[in-house]
């Protein structure tokens, strides 16, 4: 059985991979589907930007197909980014663009008042049913980036009861707590049911 990874970032790309590692099928990806180009995220919350990733992918290239969608829900910003967390400098922002003007919004904010959470939806589409899972983690937004792993805005949520950012973790680390990890966790008990 194949499943096509519906995400054209090479990072999110490596988080499913690895966390979908051991199960008994052919994991591919969209670099392999020259048909499938950016996918518009019109949905209004993360499920429906899950889903409609997962089922264009399916329906281009006639394979399951696994998509997620993950919101940074900061308190101070009223829960933004949210679903518009890649693209919160512009459509075509870097990281660094985004990381710069979440930083710079919440500047004066207190340290105890920068609290946030990372949210995904995770959703599994193959013609036959749709499924989803969901994960998040709670933290806070430091002042300043901190670590070199990860990548998005990992470098500023902070995890109180580890001390770090999720850019001072591992991969390994990170697969564990993190909120798309919760969320793959999860999927995969649910795909093992569905491959048997």
């Amino acid at each position: 059985m194949k499943i096509v990874l519906a995400t054209h970032n090479r990072d999110k790309e490596k988080e499913l991979q690895d966390s979908l590692r051991g199960l008994d099928v052919e994991i591919q990806t969209l670099s392999e589907y020259s048909n499938v180009g950016e996918i518009e995220e019109t949905g209004t919350t993360l499920l429906e930007n899950s889903l409609l990733k997962a089922r264009t992918v399916f329906a281009k290239t006639g394979h399951p197909a696994i998509a997620d969608d993950t919101g940074l829900e900061v308190d101070a910003l009223d829960g933004g980014p949210g679903i518009y967390s890649a693209r919160f400098a512009g459509l075509n922002a870097t990281y660094e663009d985004n990381l710069n003007k979440l930083l710079s919004l919440i500047e004066d904010v207190p340290e105890e008042k920068r609290s946030a959470r990372f949210r995904t939806v995770i959703s599994f589409v193959d013609g036959d049913q749709e499924l989803w899972t969901e994960g998040h983690i709670d933290g806070r937004i430091t002042e300043f980036p901190r670590g070199n792993a990860g990548f998005g805005y990992d470098p500023v949520f902070y995890i109180p009861q580890l001390e770090k950012t999720f850019a001072e973790l591992s991969t390994e680390e990170k697969n564990k707590i993190s909120h798309r990890g919760i969320a793959l966790q999860k999927l995969r008990k649910i795909l093992v049911n569905v491959l048997n």
